[in-house]
C-alpha cells in the first residue's frame, strides 16, 4: 500500500509540475478578495488541485513558506487516523494487583490509562461524542465557551460500578494511576499532558448574574475534593465593566488537601457573554496534575459505588508502588472502558481545533513508530511524510502536533498530503471529520458567503481546516496567520483539495477582523465550489 501510494505521489507531482506552469490565473472575483485594504501588506497563498486528474487548478504561491497555525492538525491527525484506522477504540483497564478474599483486596487498584482523550465524558446517549462550536479547552482565550451536556466523570464512574460488580467491595492497599504509556510532554511551555484525561483537563466555571451587590452565581464541574472553587465575583450595576478573574488558572496544589481556585471581580447585572450573547459565560480552570486528579476523582467514584477506599482521596499518585509495565494479565483485569472510535475522536480535534488532542494524536502516531516521546514522535513523523510520502522536507517545520508557534509549511505539502489521504481507505471519516462550511465547528459561523445565491449552495460541501495564529508583541497582537485547508465537493461534481492562507496582515485592534479574514476565506472556498 505505501509503494503504491508513493508511486501515485510521484505520478501526481508530476501532473502537478506539468500543469503548475500552466494553472489558470486567480479570478477577479477571488483576486479582489486577496487586494482588500486589510490585507495590503500580507502574503496570500491559494493551491487548488483536482484530487482525481491531478490537474493544478490554481497555484499561487505555493512554494512560499507560509505559517499555517492549525492546519497543522491536518497531518498529525491524519497520520494516526491512518496508522490505527478509523474504528480504532482505545481500551482503558483496571486491575487489581493482590489476591481479593471476601471481597477484600489486599493489595493496590491500578487504572492504567491508554491515551483515551474522552474518558466517556462526551458520550452522548447514542454512544457519539459531544462536540460544541465553542469549546471549552477555548474559554479563557476567546472570551466564553459552550458546555456540552454529558456527565465529564461517566467514564470513571462507569469504572467505579465494574470494580464493584466485580465483587471488591474494599480495597486495603491504595489506588494508582498508572501513566506511563508515553513521556509527559510540556503544552506550549505551561503544563505537563499525560495519558490520562478527565474533562478535557479543566474544571469549567459557569458564571451569571444576579441582582446589583448580590453574589454571581457561580458553579463548577466536576465537582470533587481534587480542586474546589471559591468566589468572590459579585453582581454589578446595570452598564458597569465587567472584571472576571481566575486565580490561579494553572493551580499546583493538585494533590494538596483543600486545593482551590478563587473566582473575583464583578459582572453586570445585564452582562451579555460575548459569542453566545447568552449566560452563563464560561471560565476554566487548567488541571497541571492530571494522573493525581483522575485518582481522586476515581477513588470517590469508588466510594459512591460502594466500594471501601482506606487510602485518602487527595494525595499524590503513587508511581513508586506500580508493577513493571507488562506485568499485567487478564486475569487481574475487573474493569475496562472502551473508547468511541477515533473517527469520532478525530472528529472532536478537527472540528473545534482541539490542541491537547492534536499534540496527544501525534505522540499517539509516535508509538505506532516504536517512539513514546513527543520530539522523536517529530522525528517518526517526518520520516513517514518524506520517505513513505514523498513529500519534500525542506517544505514544512512542525514544532508540535497543533500547530503552535512558527508551524510552517509550503501549500504545496498541505494539499499533496490532502491528495494523499484522499486515497486512503479512512478517507471518508478523514472528510466528515473536518469542520464543514455553513454547518458545523470552526466553519460553522461562517457564513457571509450565503448573501450570493450563487453561493449558497457551497454550504455543506467545503470540508476544511481552520489555522489562526495571533503574536502577542510589546506594541500589541499581530494577526500574523489565517488559513483554511480541506476539500471542496464542487458544484460540477469535481473533488478538489485546497490550501488557502495569509500571512502577515498587521496589527489586532479587535476579534472582528479576525472573524472578517475567515469570512473572507471562506467566501473564496465558496466561489471555488461553485466555479469548480
Amino acid at each position: 500500500m505505501r509503494v503504491l501510494l508513493l508511486l501515485l505521489t510521484v505520478v501526481a507531482a508530476l501532473l502537478s509540475n506539468g500543469c503548475d506552469r500552466e494553472s489558470r490565473q486567480v479570478p477577479k472575483e477571488i483576486s479582489a478578495i486577496l487586494g482588500k485594504p486589510a490585507y495590503q501588506n500580507a502574503t496570500w497563498g491559494l493551491r487548488v488541485v483536482d484530487i482525481d486528474s491531478g490537474e493544478v487548478i490554481y497555484d499561487l504561491n505555493s512554494g512560499h513558506h507560509f505559517l499555517i497555525g492549525s492546519v497543522r492538525k491536518l497531518l498529525s491527525v491524519g497520520l494516526l487516523l491512518t496508522a490505527i484506522g478509523p474504528r480504532h477504540e482505545f481500551v482503558t483497564p483496571v486491575h487489581r494487583r493482590g489476591p481479593v478474599a471476601n471481597g477484600v483486596l489486599s493489595g493496590n487498584l491500578i487504572l492504567v490509562a491508554s491515551g483515551d482523550l474522552t474518558m466517556g465524558g462526551r458520550e452522548n446517549p447514542d454512544g457519539t461524542i459531544a462536540i460544541s462550536d465553542l469549546d471549552h479547552n477555548e474559554a479563557n482565550a476567546l472570551g466564553n465557551a459552550q458546555l456540552t451536556t454529558p456527565n465529564p466523570l461517566a467514564g470513571y464512574e462507569a469504572l467505579a460500578k465494574q470494580v464493584a460488580a466485580s465483587g471488591i467491595v474494599e480495597v486495603k492497599g491504595d489506588v494508582i494511576i498508572d501513566d506511563r504509556l508515553f513521556v509527559p510532554f510540556t503544552f506550549r511551555g505551561e503544563f505537563d499532558v499525560s495519558p490520562i484525561f478527565v474533562n478535557d483537563d479543566v474544571v469549567d466555571v459557569t458564571i451569571t448574574p444576579t441582582a446589583p451587590g448580590a453574589p454571581a452565581a457561580v458553579h463548577w464541574r466536576p465537582l470533587s475534593s481534587a480542586l474546589g472553587v471559591k468566589s468572590d465575583l459579585t453582581t454589578s450595576p446595570a452598564g458597569t465593566e465587567e472584571r472576571v478573574e481566575l486565580a490561579p488558572e494553572l493551580p499546583d496544589c493538585i494533590g494538596s488537601p483543600g486545593c482551590t481556585g478563587t473566582v473575583s471581580g464583578q459582572i453586570a447585572v445585564d452582562f451579555v457573554p460575548p459569542l453566545t450573547k447568552a449566560p452563563p459565560l464560561v471560565r476554566t480552570f487548567r488541571i497541571v496534575e492530571p494522573a493525581r486528579y483522575a485518582r481522586t476523582v476515581f477513588i470517590e467514584a469508588l466510594r459512591n459505588a460502594g466500594v471501601k477506599v482506606n487510602a485518602n482521596a487527595v494525595g499524590a499518585n503513587p508511581v513508586e508502588k506500580l508493577p513493571p509495565r507488562n506485568s499485567y494479565g487478564p486475569a487481574t483485569k475487573v474493569a475496562e472502558l472502551v473508547s468511541a472510535p477515533y473517527s469520532d475522536i478525530a472528529k472532536l480535534i478537527l472540528k473545534v481545533s482541539y490542541n491537547i488532542g492534536a499534540d496527544t494524536s501525534l505522540v499517539l502516531f509516535g508509538l505506532t513508530r516504536g517512539v513514546n516521546e513527543i520530539g522523536r514522535a517529530i522525528d517518526a513523523e517526518r520520516d513517514t511524510l518524506t520517505t513513505d510520502y514523498g513529500i519534500n522536507g525542506d517544505e514544512f517545520s512542525f514544532v508540535d502536533g497543533s500547530g503552535g508557534g512558527l508551524t510552517a509549511a509550503t501549500s504545496r505539502t498541505v494539499t499533496t498530503f490532502l491528495e494523499i489521504m484522499s486515497r486512503e481507505p479512512s478517507f471518508m471519516e478523514y472528510r466528515d471529520a473536518l469542520p464543514i462550511l455553513g454547518i458545523d465547528g470552526s466553519l460553522g459561523s461562517v457564513t457571509d458567503f450565503m448573501q450570493d445565491s450563487s453561493l449558497t449552495g457551497a454550504q455543506g460541501n467545503v470540508f476544511a481546516k481552520t489555522g489562526t495564529f495571533i503574536e502577542g508583541t510589546a506594541a500589541g497582537p499581530v494577526f500574523r496567520a489565517k488559513a483554511l485547508a480541506g476539500y471542496i465537493q464542487a458544484r460540477s461534481g469535481r473533488r478538489l483539495a485546497f490550501a488557502l492562507i495569509v500571512n502577515e496582515i498587521g496589527a489586532v485592534t479587535s476579534l472582528d477582523e479576525v472573524f472578517q479574514t475567515s469570512q473572507d476565506q471562506g467566501t473564496i472556498a465558496a466561489i471555488l465550489w461553485r466555479d469548480h
